[in-house]
């Protein structure tokens, strides 16, 4: 807990780093990337060039403070768990913490000036380490479970077994371990760091994927849809790799399996929604059930642009006929090729309407597609009375899901 001199301090100071919070980030990630520029190849560039990073690091440091301080109501277990996974699986280590939190520090000091008294840089310092400290503890737990000791990379080598055209904008790689040694498992909705070294001297850069597909196979698969740059945004540097440079025989460096959602949850009945991309954890979902649980009652619900763009919808078919009591709900912008043969499914053109989605009483629900989607279909979840601790969703990015 926050020592009450300084929960007194923080109190006073909050607003005044709320109102400079993206500067403070700002200026901290750029002290920090001049002092350690090593520190690059962890840290996602296309979300440092459009400002995401820096905005979603100052909202965390002050939603963090508010919750020492008991002015916010959001449980912040959930948000603790969400960052220990993703830095799990960059392979962030405890030797980090001290320069983080003395760039950050000196950072808020450059930004507010004199305002920043030994007694208010001792207060916010605290913040900083209890937050640190939570996390240390939280990602040496994720470590252990992995089988990764603090001697040890987080990254294995694995060979690309095969590689399969999904669409236009999509892959499939099939990935074997190329050091020989077991498989582990994972449990749908987890997701790999990928890491692959840039051309012309751009370093390393990380990216996570769901795998999509089956628990307990003789192989792991990530599915990967090119990331096109818009509003100002790069193009995606590692997709874009993956899909022009990889090919079978390939090797990539991979972390275990992280990631707090599950996409299967209980026994109770599921719900699936996707859209675009995000229908990877329900292909996990869909072929671990069909394995494990295929009299499970499921209802799939899946968004995309079209039925051409529907990554793995071949697919559907053969788990339906593993999973009697699996129903499938598809929307399509353009549904003119929305029918597949094999499947049974109903097809409507548009976008989704949350409230045509099948929901059966006491269902456990998982989310995974863009943000505003994801905050759209929530709402509505929540709005015809699903619990908010029976709706697990996925983001990919530094943003979190509110409302």
């Amino acid at each position: 807990m926050l020592s009450e001199s300084s929960a007194a301090v923080v109190a006073a100071t909050l607003p005044a780093v709320q109102a400079h919070g993206e500067a403070i980030t700002g200026r901290f990630y750029q002290r920090m990337f001049d002092a350690h520029p090593e520190l690059l190849d962890i840290f996602n560039r296309g979300n440092q060039a459009t400002g995401q990073q820096k905005a979603a690091l100052a909202a965390a440091v002050v939603a963090y403070a508010e919750h020492l301080i008991g002015g916010s109501t959001v449980p912040w277990g959930p948000i603790m768990d969400r960052v220990a996974h993703k830095h799990a699986a960059l392979g962030i280590t405890a030797t980090q913490y001290p320069i983080v939190g003395r760039h950050l520090l000196a950072a808020v000091g450059e930004v507010l000036g004199d305002a920043v008294t030994p007694e208010v840089a001792a207060a916010w310092d605290e913040v900083y380490w209890l937050l640190a400290c939570e996390l240390i503890a939280r990602e040496a737990r994720l470590y252990t479970v992995a089988g990764v000791t603090e001697h040890d990379s987080v990254w294995r080598p694995w060979r690309v077994a095969e590689t399969t055209r999904e669409t236009a904008d999509v892959v499939s790689f099939t990935l074997v371990p190329a050091d020989g040694g077991p498989m582990p498992g994972f449990t749908p909705g987890q997701y790999v760091s990928v890491a692959v070294d840039l051309d012309g001297g751009r370093g390393q850069q990380i990216r996570q994927y769901s795998l999509s597909g089956r628990s307990g196979a003789e192989h792991w698969r990530i599915t990967v849809k090119r990331v096109s740059g818009t509003a100002g945004a790069p193009d995606g540097m590692v997709s874009s790799y993956l899909h022009e440079r990889v090919e079978a025989g390939d090797t990539l460096r991979l972390s275990p399996p992280f990631g707090e959602v599950s996409a299967v949850g209980d026994e109770a009945p599921l719900l699936l929604v996707s859209a675009g991309i995000g229908l990877t954890p329900s292909m996990a979902a869909l072929a671990h059930l069909a394995a494990v649980a295929p009299e499970r009652e499921v209802v799939l619900v899946h968004a995309d642009r079209a039925g051409a763009a529907h990554a793995l919808r071949h697919e559907l078919p053969g788990l339906q006929e593993q999973l009697p009591n699996l129903s499938v709900r598809l929307w399509y912008e353009d549904a003119a090729d929305g029918e597949l043969a094999g499947l049974k499914a109903e097809v409507a053109s548009g976008l989704v309407d949350p409230a045509r989605i099948p929901l059966a009483p006491g269902a456990y629900v998982h989310l995974c597609g863009p943000v505003p989607f994801m905050t759209l279909v929530r709402g509505a979840l929540l709005r015809r009375g699903v619990p908010a601790e029976r709706i697990a969703y996925e983001v990919f990015g530094p943003g979190m899901l509110h409302g």
